[in-house]
């Protein structure tokens, strides 16, 4: 049996610490015979239910950049409401008396158009899968903040590489948060 059997296989990854340490490498094919055997379909170090397991504790709310955000922006002085079900997208922060709105981003999830950005890049394998949920997750961004728009909300974005440098970012959220509301 060989790897274009796509068969459970044992690798020897890269040498760590002075020894070899084995994983397991799971190949699956594409179509039989089309002589690509080894295409990017999909590739991983870990078993299905070990990806599944870290895949699950991936959050959607309540991550740490999102609190490094809420805990800024309450030292502030500013008072804001969690995630509500009743706005399109469950905006992380709702600022209901000034009619504003922060939306933290991890760069990745929601894929940061800016270049200088570490974490905007795709994954190599099983791209049809990736791109497609990542081509979603922008379209519905976009959807969602042309509602709040409409609705008469101001929506700030927070991504995930400007959290870094705090006394920027703190400029920006005052800057934000202390502009008259929209009309």
């Amino acid at each position: 049996m060989g790897l274009s059997e796509g068969v459970l296989c044992l690798a020897l990854s890269q040498v760590r610490f002075g020894f070899f340490r084995p994983q397991p490498l799971y190949l699956h094919r594409t179509e039989v015979g089309d002589g690509n055997e080894h295409s990017d379909k999909m590739i991983d170090t870990v078993s299905a239910e070990r990806r599944s397991e870290i895949m699950s504790r991936i959050r959607g709310k309540d991550t740490q950049p999102e609190m490094r955000v809420r805990r800024m922006v309450h030292a502030m002085g500013y008072r804001y409401r969690l995630h509500r079900k009743d706005l399109p997208g469950r905006p992380d922060m709702t600022f209901p008396r000034l009619g504003k709105i922060i939306m933290v981003h991890g760069c990745f999830w929601h894929q940061h158009d800016d270049p200088d950005c570490p974490a905007n890049r795709r994954p190599k394998s099983n791209r049809d899968y990736w791109n497609a949920k990542l081509d979603r997750n922008i379209v519905r961004d976009a959807e969602n903040y042309s509602a709040l728009r409409e609705r008469g909300w101001e929506v700030l974005v927070v991504w995930e590489c400007q959290i870094r440098d705090a006394a920027a970012l703190a400029a920006r959220l005052q800057a934000f948060l202390s502009s008259p509301p929209p009309p």
